[in-house]
């Protein structure tokens, strides 16, 4: 297991993918091995595993394998997890993130997707306002608020192109029912592209909620000089949040692409300068919460299109090479835009 800094943290994060190509269950068996080894240095340094994202290179053929396997049946049906397609860009079939952490936050990460029946025949608007409705029902009986505790969200958005203006009507509307403005705020999040097994769903989100944050807890990150606010051009989403909890700040960085203060795109046609800006555009960010590019956890990385993953592996392996990364295929919400990506950033 690679020797980094981030072993000396309290939270932990790999990316697990096989070393093996072939068939979906030969690589579902390496995986198993691998996160076995994993847990077991976790536990002799005192963490457990807490968080799993799977990503699938083919959610159709792949899902029930997938559930069905002891490696979901044992280990992670019992953690937080979230399975979407955006196929590994490694080349493997399957790929996942992994945290580990020796205390757990009082989180909540809810991975919510809708069945055939409520999907048949639905707008990509009526199913985000699907999927909000029935997390809003959650977290109400627990007497939670959307306002003051939902941090995070991710979207993902089966042919972007076409259905991203729907997700975004839906959510400025959800929004603007339960008085999140831009004067008040809005939540941290990455729409992007990406399918469930659901064939009919054009929309799946997942939420992370923390009961015992207060409004005074949460900084919501700007770099005026780098990015615009988002309801400058009609989307309802934090640039980034930061949380003071009991024991570290965490801050969560958005879905960020080669933007400039104005909300042009910069660099078109150019992956690598489209990077190097996103990474200015996150580093800024980051100042903005008293935090540094040396804080973030992973990254997660999405590119439009494949050809140009060689180019973006080499820079960000020369660039971080103590810091893990994946990087899928999934289209970003603009089609100018060649690469996305998101993150996590902890300060101690």
């Amino acid at each position: 297991m690679r020797e980094t800094e981030h072993k000396r943290k309290m939270d932990f994060y790999e990316i697990l993918a096989p070393k093996s190509q072939g068939k979906f269950t030969d690589q579902l068996e390496d995986l198993s091995r691998q996160l076995s080894e994993l847990q077991s240095h976790a536990g002799q340094a005192g963490r457990r595993l807490d968080y799993v994202r799977i990503f699938l290179s083919d959610i159709q053929n792949q899902h029930q394998l997938l559930i069905e396997s002891e490696l979901f049946q044992n280990v992670l049906s019992t953690l937080s997890t979230t399975i979407v397609e955006q196929p590994p860009l490694n080349g493997s079939k399957i790929a996942i993130l992994v945290k580990t952490t020796s205390r757990a936050d009082n989180c909540i990460f809810q991975s919510i997707r809708l069945t055939e029946e409520e999907t048949h025949g639905t707008s990509a608007y009526f199913q985000t306002v699907m999927l909000f409705e029935k997390y809003l029902r959650s977290i109400q009986e627990k007497g939670l608020d959307i306002r003051t505790h939902l941090v995070r969200t991710w979207i993902y958005v089966a042919d972007i192109d076409i259905n991203y203006d729907g997700i975004v009507k839906a959510r400025n509307d959800i929004f603007r029912r339960y008085g999140l403005t831009a004067d008040t705020h809005y939540i941290a999040s990455t729409g992007i592209g990406g399918s469930s097994p659901v064939r009919s769903a054009t929309v799946a989100i997942d939420f992370l909620t923390y009961p015992d944050i207060r409004e005074e807890d949460k900084k919501y990150l700007q770099a005026l000089d780098h990015l615009n606010p988002t309801h400058e051009y009609g989307v309802a989403f934090e640039r980034g949040t930061r949380l003071t909890l009991p024991s570290k700040q965490i801050a969560f960085i958005s879905g960020t692409a080669s933007i400039d203060r104005y909300g042009n795109v910069l660099y078109l046609g150019d992956v690598e300068k489209q990077t190097v800006r996103l990474l200015d555009n996150i580093e800024a960010l980051l100042q903005d919460g008293g935090m540094c590019m040396a804080d973030i956890n992973y990254f997660v990385i999405y590119l439009r299109d494949p050809s140009d993953y060689p180019v973006v592996s080499r820079y960000m392996t020369r660039r971080f090479p103590t810091q893990p990364h994946i990087i899928v295929l999934a289209k970003v919400c603009r089609p100018e835009w060649l690469i996305e990506m998101e993150c996590t950033a902890t300060r101690q």
